[in-house]
């Protein structure tokens, strides 16, 4: 994986769980934190999430955004996040499948999923923190993406 540390984040465009075109580099100004999971639906990813939803006040007071990426379709994040009560976006990295994820180094080519990781874009587009777990199963902690935003 290339070191994108400090580099201009790979722009993308990917549909949210509403269908709602969510494009990065319209988000310059903001901190975003983009979450990358590997599946809709499995128990790891489904405390993750909770984890993360969690922590959303302390997110929101660093200034920052937060978007879960995963492989799955834009239907299956909309039944997802309701099902988990989430309140922010979860980006369909779906077709082609794990073009984003890819660029940003979170992609396992031999499970076809993204990893478990994220990436904290600074607001003026530039990737401020990369941070990819070690395995599937390691969840980044909340006070993780805190300190890489602060």
């Amino acid at each position: 994986m290339t070191d994108l540390v400090g580099q201009d984040a790979p722009d993308f465009t990917l549909r949210d769980q509403d269908g709602k075109k969510v494009t990065l580099s319209e988000l310059r100004g903001q901190i975003v934190v983009l979450v990358f999971y590997p599946l809709d639906w499995s128990p790891v990813c489904t405390d993750q999430l909770n984890l993360y939803q969690d922590a959303m006040g302390d997110f929101e007071g660093q200034g920052a955004v937060l978007f879960g990426v995963s492989v799955d379709s834009a239907f299956s994040h909309k039944a997802f996040q309701q099902h988990l009560g989430i309140d922010f976006p979860l980006l369909a990295d779906f077709e082609p499948k794990g073009e984003v994820s890819r660029k940003y180094g979170m992609y396992y080519d031999d499970r076809g999923h993204a990893a478990r990781g994220f990436v904290v874009v600074d607001p003026e587009g530039k990737v401020k923190h990369s941070h990819k777990s070690p395995s599937p199963l390691e969840i980044p902690a909340a006070s993780l993406i805190l300190e890489a935003i602060g």
